[in-house]
């Protein structure tokens, strides 16, 4: 997801036998990015890996969690209690990324199928945008989503900057000495990830002479289907837009200022077009004006909207018409879609990807953040 973003690319798999300075180095030339496709950073281990020291010393100690300022589902002293001689997965996410958020449902089955076998997880929240910064918006987030596990606010990306990471979702995940064991970014190859989970627990439970046996069915989701071909993520804030602007407007973008834009009579694929007046602002736009539209030609199969609002309702059009139930997003109700709180809504969810027009009609207070899609 976001300014951050490389989607559909594919990081060459290296060997975390390398400091993690090497590795920060390595990612601090590449954008903060989420992707859609994967890669690892550390060889999975084999089945037979050795548990010597000698062994595990090869590979980097995770950094430990630095500047976080906010807890949920959990406390400083009882995390860093929890982390002793624990398999750790850090998850790196943000509130508002869907690629993040199709990841949860394996975090939480893997939560109840291996915490009491020695697995900790741990959503390091490092956010996108100002408004996921707020505790409270996390803590409903947590709650929506039905996290159980522990997350710590990375407000400010000290954690993130520490690991050397730069992409969202992505995955450390550790052995019980806390050497990095396994490095994924992106969505996919989630059994490649839960039989690491299975061989570090054995390896722990070998180590530290436990009677616990991490043999378990791999978990049953069906994964996201990504199409061939779609729309990239649209950024409607003047700061995000630096260097890939969608914005199809003439009158173009116009940092802090409200801004009167009218529909040209051509429409681009993959371009935005504003109607009405709208307020530039460094991570959105708000509408100013007491109507106003955003139209968007675009190919995919779902849209998603990061939006906020003081209770503003605003109407969805699919290629002119009102959207059917066969099309519409799980946060769509009779062709409206009611913005309160600062995060991400599901306005088109269609059977298979396709080639549409998509048409938001909103009222004043309305702010949109960016166009994400699936």
């Amino acid at each position: 997801m976001m300014k951050k973003e490389i989607k559909s690319a594919i990081i060459t798999g290296i060997i975390v036998a390398v400091a993690i300075a090497g590795i920060a180095v390595y990612f601090m030339s590449l954008d903060k990015a989420a992707i859609s496709e994967n890669s690892n950073l550390a060889q999975p281990i084999s089945g037979n890996a050795s548990l010597s020291a000698s062994n595990e010393s090869q590979y980097p100690v995770a950094p430990d969690l630095v500047g976080i300022s906010g807890y949920v589902n959990t406390t400083p002293n009882a995390l860093k209690e929890a982390m002793k001689n624990k398999v750790v997965l850090y998850d790196f996410w943000t509130y508002s990324c869907i690629n993040c958020l199709r990841t949860l449902p394996y975090l939480e089955d893997w939560n109840a199928k291996y915490a009491d076998k020695g697995l900790l997880i741990v959503g390091i929240h490092s956010p996108e945008f100002e408004f996921e910064k707020n505790i409270d918006n996390v803590k409903m987030a947590v709650q929506k989503y039905n996290i159980t596990y522990p997350v710590v606010l990375d407000s400010d990306h000290n954690t993130w900057d520490a690991f050397g990471n730069r992409y969202w979702p992505a995955e450390y995940m550790t052995d019980y000495l806390g050497h990095i064991r396994h490095v994924h970014f992106g969505e996919g190859d989630y059994d490649q990830t839960e039989k690491t989970i299975q061989q570090l627990l054995d390896q722990r439970s070998q180590a530290l002479g436990l009677n616990v046996n991490a043999s378990m069915p791999l978990a049953d989701i069906a994964p996201h289907q990504f199409s061939d071909q779609q729309t990239p993520e649209l950024y409607f804030g003047y700061d995000f837009a630096t260097g890939r602007s969608f914005l199809g407007n003439q009158e173009g973008f116009h940092p802090n200022l409200t801004v009167t834009y009218t529909l040209p009579s051509n429409l681009q694929q993959d371009n935005f077009y504003l109607d009405g007046s709208w307020q530039n602002l460094s991570d959105s736009m708000k509408l100013a004006s007491d109507t106003g539209k955003i139209v968007l030609p675009y190919f995919a199969k779902d849209v998603h909207i990061v939006a906020a609002g003081p209770n503003v309702d605003v109407q969805v059009l699919l290629d002119g018409v009102p959207v059917t139930s066969s099309d519409a997003g799980q946060d769509l109700q009779n062709d409206t879609v009611h913005v309160s709180d600062n995060r991400l809504y599901n306005v088109i969810s269609s059977q298979q990807a396709g080639s549409h027009t998509l048409t938001l009609i909103a009222k004043p207070g309305f702010q949109i953040f960016t166009f994400t899609f699936g």
